[in-house]
């Protein structure tokens, strides 16, 4: 079986992806990038998170096909597939803590339909991996090496745990399948098609400030987060993809700032008249998060290109739309 589906593919000129959670944020995001690029790309989602307004400028698309599909149950196509990119889940606090157990079938349940799919195409394999397999760190920046410091039972266990979960079942299927897999690690991003009220930093603040609402931080806002534009973590991945290494690579963007920095810094770009309010800090929620990305430095000749300011002026205007 291995060996007929590894023919197919030498014999497709025009290569083949499936892209789990396709018409999610970052989902959508790759699509596009990859069919600029040449590939044919088969777009599964059941619209939990997703919406049909990420993909709607693709209808038509000779390049682009859509399933519209639970990815925990089992995926059957009759296309080659030469890359299976595994993005479906809920990615932010609000929809983890509202479908917890849903968080944790598409992390579990869903990375095995969708390395069960690599398996069967002889495809190449990618997981969208998340910082917050490091939990709350107590290293700092987070390297690759460095194992975790999660509550597995606290409310973003679900998330976080599904996550470490998926790593380990795309190890074993590397190690006793010889899949040829990948794991990225994505820090903090923003960008268009973030959803409005998705309970992310970004939106909320950017949201808050159009309205001139008041911009809430939690706690005293001393916590730090980086931020990566879309486009260049988009570039990243795919050069991971691309390569040769089966390691964990962090993706995301170095440049580290406090929430109160970052409230501050949205309120001028937006040219709100809102203030700053505190509330109580969430349980569990991380005090620092900053890649170290020497290993994407060095292995994928990668470092993220656009500026803060410049991003946020995409973003911003994208949300002024939806507003």
């Amino acid at each position: 079986m291995k060996t007929k589906a590894k023919t197919r593919r030498t014999k497709t000129k025009q290569p083949i992806s499936v892209i789990t959670g396709g018409a999610g944020f970052l989902g959508s995001h790759l699509t596009d990038l990859l069919i600029a690029r040449g590939h044919k790309v088969i777009a599964i989602d059941n619209f939990v998170t997703g919406s049909v307004d990420n993909i709607s400028h693709l209808a038509g698309n000779p390049n682009f096909k859509f399933i519209q599909q639970d990815v925990t149950e089992f995926l059957f196509l009759q296309e080659a597939v030469d890359y299976v990119w595994h993005f479906a889940s809920p990615a932010s606090p609000i929809d983890y803590l509202e479908l917890p157990i849903q968080t944790l079938k598409v992390g579990s349940l869903g990375t095995h339909k969708a390395l069960g799919l690599a398996k069967h195409k002889g495809a190449k394999f990618l997981l969208a991996s998340t910082s917050e397999i490091y939990g709350d760190p107590l290293v700092h920046p987070q390297r690759e090496d460095y194992w975790g410091n999660v509550n597995t039972i606290g409310p973003r266990g679900c998330y976080d745990e599904s996550k470490r979960f998926g790593e380990a079942l795309v190890m074993a299927y590397h190690r006793e399948h010889r899949i040829d897999t990948k794991i990225v690690r994505i820090f903090n991003t923003y960008g268009p098609r973030m959803r409005l009220n998705d309970g992310r930093v970004v939106p909320a603040f950017i949201s808050q400030a159009l309205r001139n609402k008041p911009v809430t931080i939690f706690g005293e806002g001393t916590q730090t987060r980086s931020f990566c534009y879309c486009s260049d973590l988009i570039e990243g991945i795919f050069r991971l993809m691309m390569s040769e290494t089966n390691e964990p690579v962090n993706i995301g963007n170095p440049n580290e700032m406090t929430m109160l920095q970052f409230a501050r810094e949205i309120i001028n770009a937006t040219g709100s008249r809102s203030r700053i309010v505190h509330k109580p800090l969430p349980q569990d929620d991380p005090k620092q998060r900053k890649p170290d990305i020497g290993r994407a430095k060095q292995i994928l000749k990668w470092e993220p290109k656009v500026q803060l300011a410049e991003g946020l002026v995409n973003t911003i205007e994208y949300f002024r739309q939806k507003i």
